[in-house]
């Protein structure tokens, strides 16, 4: 007969084959998830952005953790007590390896900082000149607890109007964006803070009320995609959702002409500042 396992080489074979099975049973869609580390299929021209600088910090959060795990382990057994009598060696002071775990904090949190700079400059960036005669506009509005979206084509020939789509906590409103053409979005808040989030844009906003922020994104991909706010907000906060359709330019027209023949035209505003507790006074130098 051969030689028998050890009870050690049992265990490795028995993770291997575990590890193996376990794979086995993940399809393409979850191992190409793995890949980008939790994050969904990209479907916008700044997703990139946002993505690489994921990616990154994962593996370097990896290549930190292996480290220090390799080190720690290493000390446990190189200096281990060898018998009972034994004492490790004791030492007060190291200056080589003091220097080392201050400084190499700092190098890390340097590399970091440049790329989540580098990155945040790139998602924040406005469309191009050349990108203006193509830039859509859309207005959000959003309000306990669903959306508002108000299609601002007035300029646009082939609409001539503003428009507008607004849900409510029993139906979920839908967004609908022209693939490849720039979109801004302009948010604003009819209450309390929210936060607009479609997680394949790989991007997220705040709302606040009584301040515009906006952002400008390229769609790249048709489909339909979730939407939803990112901020608790209040008590049906999980109930604030929306449904992005990304479609041809023109799929988008034709959708926008329909909410115009349903009457559902003129943009629709939040208050300039509202004061979202009834009864109580607003504080001293806001706006009552």
């Amino acid at each position: 007969m051969g030689q028998q396992l050890r009870p050690r080489n049992l265990l490795l074979a028995a993770a291997a084959g575990g590890g193996v099975f376990l794979l086995a049973g993940c399809s393409a869609e979850t191992m190409s998830q793995w890949s980008r580390f939790g994050l969904p299929e990209a479907a916008s021209d700044r997703a990139p952005l946002i993505g690489n600088l994921w990616v990154g910090a994962w593996i370097a959060a990896l290549a930190v953790g292996v480290f220090v795990w390799g080190l720690i382990f290493w000390v446990m057994f190189r200096y281990r007590k060898k018998s009972p009598d034994q004492q490790p060696e004791q030492k007060q002071y190291n200056l080589p390896l003091e220097l080392l775990y201050t400084l190499v904090p700092f190098l890390i949190i340097g590399v970091l900082f440049f790329y989540t700079v580098q990155t945040q400059n790139g998602v924040l960036a406005k469309a191009s000149p050349q990108q203006q005669s193509e830039l859509h506009t859309v207005n959000v509005i959003g309000q306990k607890w669903s959306w508002t979206f108000n299609y601002m084509e007035a300029d646009n020939p082939q609409v001539g109007a503003v428009v507008h789509q607004v849900g409510t906590i029993d139906k979920i409103p839908d967004l609908y964006l022209p693939v490849n053409r720039p979109v801004r979005f302009n948010l604003t808040s009819a209450d309390v803070i929210h936060s607009f989030y479609i997680p394949a844009f790989y991007y997220k906003l705040d709302v606040i009320p009584g301040r515009a922020n906006s952002f400008d994104v390229t769609p790249d991909k048709i489909g339909v995609y979730s939407g939803k706010c990112a901020e608790l907000c209040g008590t049906y906060h999980a109930a604030m959702l929306f449904t992005v359709h990304v479609v041809s330019e023109e799929d988008y027209i034709a959708y926008l002409n329909q909410l115009k023949t349903n009457g559902q035209t003129g943009e629709i505003t939040a208050p300039a500042y509202p004061n979202t507790v009834p009864g109580v006074p607003a504080v001293q130098g806001e706006k009552k």
